[in-house]
């Protein structure tokens, strides 16, 4: 269920222009911001990049996940 919440309007702007870019909707866009700073609290030791990844790579389709395959040392 959604509420409304007010936010500044700087903040709006940016994720306005964050979630066109990553073709999310702007509300979509602020609950990923949140979801990446609690996580990011949560576990400080990790880059904030990598938690952004993490989240967006578990948020993925299984069907779309590409496997991994490690580079071979001998080349």
């Amino acid at each position: 269920m959604g509420m409304p919440v007010r936010i500044e309007e700087d903040l709006y702007i940016s994720a306005r222009d964050q979630a066109k870019a990553e073709h999310r909707t702007i509300s979509g866009q602020i609950e990923f911001w949140a979801k990446v700073g609690r996580t990011a609290l949560d576990n400080p030791d990790l880059p904030v990049d990598f938690i952004a990844a993490s989240l967006i790579s578990m948020a993925e389709p299984i069907d779309d996940a590409v496997p991994f395959v490690p580079l071979s040392k001998n080349k």
